[in-house]
């Protein structure tokens, strides 16, 4: 089984708040005068949904990961190169809207964390603290998407296309990293 480090964690959560970072931004950028209350709602729901989508692909994964071990470090690596590569070629500037009405965040929060599910399935290939990593994902995703809020509030939308980018790279490399890895052992 594949350990995996604790910066290496840390590296894939803010990766994975990048989409909800960008369109924090966004959410911030539509609002005319900077609003705690929203920035709050907005991160809440970023960071729920980041929590629970990488459990639900767990779970999902564990049900078929023992039959995966020989070609396991590949389909981490592949499926991270896929999700980093989208993020990174992904070009998204329809959430100019500063309403934090349940539909809308429902539906930014879904599409902003489908690759956590995809990420949550690689984590049923390593040893790892689940909770304590899902914590550190809603943590740091929590924080980033309120930066995002204050960011796109005040410095406008110049660095969406950037976060986005900075995340699919992260992704890439760790991927990168893990197949080097388990090629060289």
């Amino acid at each position: 089984m594949i350990v995996m480090k604790l910066y290496e964690i840390i590296l894939i959560a803010i990766g994975l708040a990048m989409d909800a970072f960008a369109v924090s931004i966004c959410k911030g950028l539509a609002m005319k005068k900077m609003s705690c209350k929203k920035g709050i709602i907005i991160s809440l729901y970023f960071s729920t949904f980041q929590i629970m989508m990488p459990l639900f692909g767990f779970f999902l994964g564990k049900s078929f990961s023992s039959y995966c071990k020989i070609f396991d470090h590949w389909i981490i690596f592949i499926l991270l190169l896929v999700i980093g590569g989208n993020m990174f070629l992904e070009k998204d500037n329809n959430n100019q809207n500063d309403s934090v009405h349940f539909s809308i965040m429902i539906l930014l929060a879904l599409a902003t964390s489908m690759d956590a599910f995809a990420v949550g399935v690689t984590f049923s290939f390593f040893s790892l603290n689940l909770p304590v990593i899902l914590f550190i994902i809603g943590i740091i995703t929590f924080l980033l998407s309120f930066l995002g809020v204050l960011i796109g509030n005040h410095f406008g939308n110049q660095f969406q296309e950037k976060a986005e980018k900075l995340g699919g790279i992260i992704l890439i490399l760790i991927g990168i990293k893990i197949l080097i890895e388990h090629i060289l052992e």
